[in-house]
């Protein structure tokens, strides 16, 4: 059974790495601030630790005394939006949080960092990217993330820990347990959308409608949370069983536009959808969908929730129930 701590676990992809790591008999331990995250998201089988991952003293306290041999780092802000408004707040938890958090485990029995990173690292203007593609970061949330990559490799480095970067694409849907899904609202495409359809007269936003895409709208690679869980808990495996470190691209290889997206909420929702076409968010990237063929070589993944069909329906079916 291996001891696993989970940043975040309270949060949105915390609590589906969780639920996934828990089915497969490893022992759980959260830590979470609960500034973004909630507490019924919280696995009941884990153990739970309301701190902020700046607290290096307490965070290594529960290290040693849970015996932690994995870190699952997902505690962080990630709004590209609210980014660009407020720099320092990003820089102070998802770069100087990340360092925190890494000096806790010097000298104790952690073996393995499983990162969470972004698409947003890579330089606008690229359709499709492998890890290799040139990364210049166009957003805040972005440059922040890229700091966290790095700081993370020189460490693990240093310290001969293993380490997986994973390079998340638009992570959408919820649990088909029905249990566990998205709650706070941030600037996510599919959580508006399946909060929209809710409503009698649903309205919704478009950021910028004259891109260079096929019809006009920006184009992102989604991927259904549950296939983003099932990543960590077999990298972690890998990593742990081989000593190779790895960064990953997480996403389907498949692009969809904004309005095919909203299309397809339509189908699923029989109401008339009103649009309001606003101008382009600074930071925002035109067009991004992944090369994902080193995660699947490394993992001999294949993904289980990859029809947009499905990742829709597992949206409005949570906000249904919640």
């Amino acid at each position: 059974m291996k001891k696993i701590l989970i940043t975040g676990g309270a949060g949105y992809i915390g609590s589906h790495v969780a639920e996934i790591l828990i089915k497969n008999k490893n022992k759980v331990i959260i830590v979470d601030n609960l500034s973004t995250g909630f507490k019924k998201l919280i696995n009941k089988k884990a153990k739970f630790f309301k701190t902020d991952i700046n607290n290096t003293k307490k965070i290594r306290e529960i290290i040693i005394n849970n015996k932690i041999s994995t870190i699952i780092h997902l505690a962080a802000v990630l709004s590209v939006e609210e980014s660009e408004k407020k720099p320092k707040k990003y820089y102070k938890i998802n770069v100087t949080g990340t360092k925190s958090l890494l000096t806790a485990t010097i000298k104790t029995s952690v073996k393995n960092i499983i990162f969470s990173s972004t698409c947003a690292v890579y330089k606008d203007g690229y359709s499709k990217v492998n890890e290799n593609t040139k990364l210049k970061p166009t957003s805040v949330y972005g440059k922040t993330k890229l700091k966290g990559e790095k700081i993370v490799q020189s460490f693990c480095k240093k310290n001969s820990l293993n380490y997986g970067i994973l390079r998340f694409f638009n992570v959408a849907g919820a649990s088909p347990s029905g249990k566990i899904g998205q709650i706070n609202k941030g600037d996510q495409l599919f959580k508006n959308l399946s909060l929209e359809v809710q409503k009698k007269n649903p309205v919704f936003k478009i950021y910028g409608t004259n891109h260079k895409t096929k019809d006009g709208t920006c184009i992102r690679d989604y991927i259904h949370v549950t296939d983003i869980a099932d990543i960590h808990h077999k990298v972690l495996e890998k990593i742990s069983k081989t000593n190779e470190s790895n960064i990953l691209n997480c996403g389907y290889a498949k692009g969809v536009s904004v309005n095919e997206a909203i299309n397809e909420f339509k189908k699923h929702s029989n109401k008339r959808l009103k649009i309001l076409k606003l101008p382009k968010r600074p930071g925002d990237m035109v067009k991004i969908t992944a090369n994902n063929n080193n995660l699947k070589k490394f993992i001999k993944w294949k993904p289980k929730y990859n029809r947009l069909k499905t990742i829709v329906e597992s949206c409005i079916q949570w906000e249904k129930n919640n």
